[in-house]
């Protein structure tokens, strides 16, 4: 009950910020970035990049502040895909977050190559829309993987996310800065 009294405090207080700028013709944009990278850092090196194309502060969903997602102009969420599911710590994170509104994307890294006909992205993009959120988009790479039958080899895509997956991830992030307007 306490975490709930505390996140609503400072939802308020991060919400009077926000008339006062609106008064005062103060333009700030906010973004923030969940992310659960677990084996090999593979998703942080990619939600580090695009991080200073939004002025995103990157976050584990452990660490995130209910009040800092809701005053945010873009969240994303992203992880690493175990067993065609991204982690359970994010989604699960997810599922807990309050329905609300505001504007988001997803994004995975996979030592296996996703299948069009259902991106790993999906349940939790649609998970993010029954929480009332606009996903503005997803995006996903091949990572340096070394689940069980892979390990026996070294891994597979050993040099992954590599400059061309990092140079599209921050492609997918400009957009998404512009399509926002710009980051002050």
């Amino acid at each position: 009950m306490a975490a709930i009294t505390l996140a609503w405090c400072h939802i308020r207080r991060r919400w009077a910020v926000l008339i006062t700028e609106a008064r005062e013709g103060i333009v700030t944009m906010k973004a923030v970035i969940v992310c659960a990278s677990v084996s090999h850092g593979n998703t942080r090196r990619v939600a580090d990049t695009m991080a200073p194309l939004l002025g995103a502060k990157v976050v584990a969903p452990e660490e995130a502040d209910l009040g800092e997602l809701v005053g945010a102009d873009l969240v994303g969420f992203g992880s690493g895909v175990f067993y065609s599911r991204l982690h359970p710590r994010l989604t699960d994170f997810v599922k807990a977050l309050p329905t609300g509104r505001g504007r988001a994307f997803v994004f995975a890294t996979s030592g296996l190559p996703e299948i069009p006909v259902a991106p790993f992205t999906r349940p939790l993009v649609q998970l993010l829309e029954g929480k009332g959120f606009d996903v503005a988009g997803s995006f996903s790479c091949r990572a340096f993987d070394t689940w069980a039958p892979f390990k026996i080899v070294g891994g597979i895509n050993k040099q992954r996310p590599n400059v061309e997956d990092l140079a599209a991830a921050r492609v997918f992030a400009e957009r998404l800065r512009d399509e926002r307007g710009p980051v002050s």
